[in-house]
């Protein structure tokens, strides 16, 4: 589905992808560890082509600078920071309908399972929304769209407790696309995923089985 091949990303001179080599086939669902500084959400942005970069990066085959369009079209994205939107939350909803192909009912009913009420929120503009209220929106676009590649960078941190176990659910109940999770909760991930990957520095120091891992008693 996605090779990555010494994928290198610098910021002033300071490499935060060092020759990153990775291989993502369709149906793997990825934990995506590491300390802060490690690459996670820098590899994510060059994935979804926010970041120029050094090496290459081919999904289906299809390689380049820039993201197609249609490679965009079936990949649904979480990032860790809500961007500062100043538009109503309606017309979000609206853009995720219209320009995204998001299913408005689907959205409807998971965001009443992550506890916010689509309709009280509709005219309040998305930047005076609560960080909590932020990450449910964001998590229900995403959620709402029919996709082959989730991406979500520390999606569960400003939900409370009960909405992070509806968030679990929710991901496990989309067993149809593959998923890339950074979290500092592996444990809380770790039912979901088939591997576990661990980046120190930009580069993958650990690729493993989540199945073996949870056989051999370290989760």
């Amino acid at each position: 589905m996605i090779t990555i091949d010494r994928l290198t990303k610098r910021f002033d001179r300071r490499a935060v992808l060092d020759e990153l080599t990775l291989a993502i086939d369709a149906g793997d669902r990825i934990a995506l560890i590491g300390s802060n500084g490690a690459g996670k959400t820098t590899l994510f942005r060059c994935l979804l082509g926010h970041y120029g970069h050094q090496g290459s990066i081919s999904f289906a085959g299809q390689s380049g600078r820039r993201r197609a369009p249609e490679q965009l079209a079936r990949v649904a994205f979480v990032p860790q920071l809500p961007p500062p939107l100043r538009m109503p939350v309606g017309e979000l909803i609206g853009f995720a309908v219209n320009g995204a192909g998001a299913d408005r009912e689907a959205m409807t009913e998971i965001a009443h399972r992550l506890g916010i009420d689509l309709d009280e929120v509709r005219t309040r503009p998305f930047y005076r929304l609560s960080g909590g209220q932020k990450q449910k929106l964001l998590v229900t676009i995403a959620l709402g769209r029919a996709v082959d590649l989730m991406i979500f960078d520390e999606p569960a941190a400003n939900l409370d407790p009960a909405a992070r176990a509806v968030f679990v659910d929710l991901l496990a109940e989309r067993r149809e696309a593959s998923m890339l999770i950074a979290s500092h909760r592996l444990e809380e991930v770790a039912p979901l995923v088939n591997r576990v990957i661990e980046l120190d520095r930009g580069r993958v120091v650990l690729d493993d089985s989540m199945v073996d891992r949870l056989q051999a008693g370290e989760l």
